[in-house]
């Protein structure tokens, strides 16, 4: 059996994942800077602050393969950006490298790419066009993994996550939306396709109003059951209850766009 490490345990997403993924990993190691509050006799943690190299170097030794979900999850302060995900996440990196890890799964963010309208369907291959100072941590992420895989030949995958959780919860969560067992798919592929150098998939399920293209995750063989539309009727009365906003409605990347916007809100109708 591989031996599979999670970081970000204690997170939302950890702490969905931490259920679903040990029928499929059994041997499944999980981490975090501190533990679980409601961590079950029978897991195995080890705790690891990510800006730490020696740290992060004791959680990888015997490990096989890396969902690194962990890090600063929303909008932060540089510094805490900076220590947590762009130090922490070039730690990692290095030690897989150190430690011969074959696969890592990298948890990237559509804030990568959230400056692109939502009237543009987007691929992987874009220029990034980050929309917040976490969006710019996940693509420096994103480079990272590339580094990594063709210099030294880690098996990389990419996730830009949309929105995770049991269902989309406003408009636009309707093209963003991605159900944890459809979050569990692509990290299958990531660490099992024979076929993964590099790759970038957008985590999102079957939305039939997604703004990505995202053929790639379906050529590896990625068969999403959560359909957006679905949960149409809450998205839309959810999403009356919201103020207006001309920023954060106009891009995809939503409310992080809109935050600490000091540009011209007047040519954001013109962005073509």
């Amino acid at each position: 059996m591989p031996r599979i490490l999670m970081t970000g345990a204690a997170g939302g997403i950890g702490a969905s994942l931490r259920k679903l993924l040990p029928p499929i990993y059994p041997d499944l190691l999980l981490s975090d800077v501190e533990t679980p509050a409601d961590l079950c006799a029978g897991e195995k943690f080890k705790a690891a602050d990510l800006s730490d190299l020696a740290q992060v170097e004791a959680i990888c030794e015997g490990v096989d393969g890396i969902l690194h979900f962990g890090g600063f999850s929303v909008e932060g302060p540089w510094d805490d950006i900076l220590q947590s995900n762009i130090i922490g996440c070039y730690n990692l990196f290095e030690a897989a490298r150190k430690n011969g890890v074959k696969r890592v799964v990298f948890a990237s963010s559509n804030h990568a790419v959230g400056f692109y309208p939502r009237h543009h369907r987007i691929g992987t291959g874009v220029t990034a066009r980050p929309d917040s100072r976490y969006g710019v941590s996940k693509v420096f992420g994103e480079a990272v993994g590339a580094l990594y895989a063709d210099k030294h030949g880690l098996g990389v995958t990419c996730l830009r996550i949309g929105n995770f959780g049991d269902k989309p919860l406003d408009h636009r969560r309707l093209s963003i939306w991605l159900k944890p067992e459809d979050l569990v798919q692509l990290c299958r592929i990531g660490l099992d396709h024979p076929d993964i150098h590099f790759e970038i998939f957008y985590g999102a399920s079957y939305n039939e109003r997604a703004w990505w293209d995202n053929h790639r995750a379906y050529d590896l063989g990625y068969r999403p059951t959560g359909r957006a539309e679905d949960f149409r009727e809450h998205a839309m009365a959810e999403q009356a209850k919201l103020p207006p906003d001309p920023v954060s409605d106009f891009y995809q990347g939503g409310a992080f766009c809109g935050m600490e916007f000091s540009g011209d809100k007047s040519r954001v109708i013109d962005w073509k």
